[in-house]
């Protein structure tokens, strides 16, 4: 169990200098660290097909970053910032950026303490002429507000304002505002459904180039959807593990994924998630499969708890096979071909991967839950993969280089 886990193990000097704070003019021209049973090697990114057996199945991320930090100013001439995390009504992402109407959102907000009552406006320029966005504070929800937001404008929708007035939420660790570059290059190049408010970095570094040589080569490639929230920044403040809560994000998988999971694992062939958000959700999907062959049921609600898959003794497990097998079988008798949910899941060493061979993915702030990700995958090694990339010049964070970590054992 990894309640006890010390924070503190998972720690390690990051230089600022190793932050890279813009992006390489070419997505895959980024350094790659590989490591394989204790051996770290380099190489840059556009060689990755060259180390993928064909038959591979590359999972991505495929969720778009919104425009989702707003700048209002106060009547005392303040500054004042709202950061949109997820949708409250509609709760849909879809329906809530595509509403004409009013809508509501889960958001934290910059100086708050400033804005006492009332509502607050600003002034966007649109294709349609001047638009005015009106926010009125709602609820404390524990560190976010609820935020209502209405406009003068019912032919645009939320989601129009957001691009026209909304600025992209670059990590705070970058000490930077975003740039007009940043539009492009914090997106991934295959990015579609809106709703994240952080990038799946680890799929940066992918280009048409590289996908044509992955076709190539005879790897395959599918897609999940994870909206990434600002909990992913959140670093482990707790000594234990065991107090840290694990923030939850939506997760939309359609059927064709579960079928390539499926075929895939009954070829024998590597699952490999790009970047911890596909790690996350798929290895969730896992344990939505191990519900129903428990023969409990599962519905559009589900979310898979933090702990969950602590509690059942490996013994008590069927196959990755079985797993999957039982999901998709719900998709085909319950005739959807979208399943829709929550996941909260924390995987950290002690975690008993199921689905995965490998992980591509860039290097991590210290003391952070994605660090322990790593770790479940390649144990103690972490350090040693850490300790190369420091010594050989790896840049790291968001828009850092790559790594294509295989799990361990």
């Amino acid at each position: 169990m990894p309640h006890h886990i010390n924070i503190d193990d998972y720690d390690y000097p990051l230089p600022e200098d190793r932050i890279a704070r813009y992006p390489l003019p070419q997505r895959d021209a980024s350094k790659q660290l590989i490591y394989r049973q204790g051996e770290v090697t380099e190489q840059v990114f556009d060689q990755l097909p060259e180390l993928l057996p064909a038959g591979s199945l590359l999972v991505f991320n495929n969720t778009r970053v919104i425009h989702a930090r707003l700048r209002f100013v106060l009547p005392t001439g303040r500054p004042l910032e709202i950061l949109c995390l997820e949708p409250l009504s509609p709760l849909d992402y879809q329906q809530n950026l595509s509403s004409q109407k009013a809508v509501e959102w889960k958001c934290m907000v910059g100086g708050n303490r400033k804005w006492k009552t009332g509502e607050i406006s600003q002034q966007i320029n649109t294709p349609q002429g001047e638009v005015t966005l009106t926010a009125r504070r709602g609820d404390w929800l524990d560190g976010p507000f609820r935020i209502s937001f209405s406009w003068d404008a019912p032919q645009l929708s939320f989601g129009e304002l957001l691009v026209a007035g909304g600025i992209i939420p670059l990590p705070p660790y970058l000490n930077r505002d975003s740039e007009a570059a940043d539009q492009d290059r914090y997106q991934t190049i295959y990015a579609q459904p809106e709703g994240s408010v952080a990038a799946p970095t680890a799929g940066l570094h992918f280009t048409e180039a590289v996908f044509q040589a992955l076709d190539k080569k005879g790897v395959h490639r599918s897609f999940v959807t994870l909206h990434v929230g600002a909990g992913t920044f959140k670093p482990v403040t707790t000594d234990s593990l065991g107090e840290h809560d694990m923030h939850r994000e939506s997760i939309f998988v359609e059927r064709a994924l579960v079928q390539a999971l499926a075929d895939t694992l009954a070829a024998g062939a590597p699952i490999i998630p790009v970047g911890t958000t596909s790690m996350r959700t798929l290895e969730s999907l896992y344990w939505l499969g191990v519900r129903l062959v428990k023969g409990n049921t599962i519905d559009d609600g589900f979310v898979v708890g933090q702990w969950e898959p602590y509690q059942l003794s490996a013994d008590e497990l069927p196959t990755a096979g079985a797993a999957i097998m039982a999901l998709l079988a719900f998709l085909q008798n319950s005739q959807t071909d979208l399943l829709e949910g929550y996941t909260q899941l924390l995987i950290a060493p002690g975690y008993p991967n199921r689905l995965v061979s490998g992980l591509i993915t860039n290097f991590h702030q210290p003391r952070s839950t994605l660090l322990l990700l790593v770790a479940s995958l390649i144990g103690d090694d972490w350090k040693k993969v850490y300790d190369y990339a420091i010594a050989h010049d790896f840049r790291f964070l968001s828009y850092g280089d790559s790594s294509l970590l295989w799990r361990r054992g």
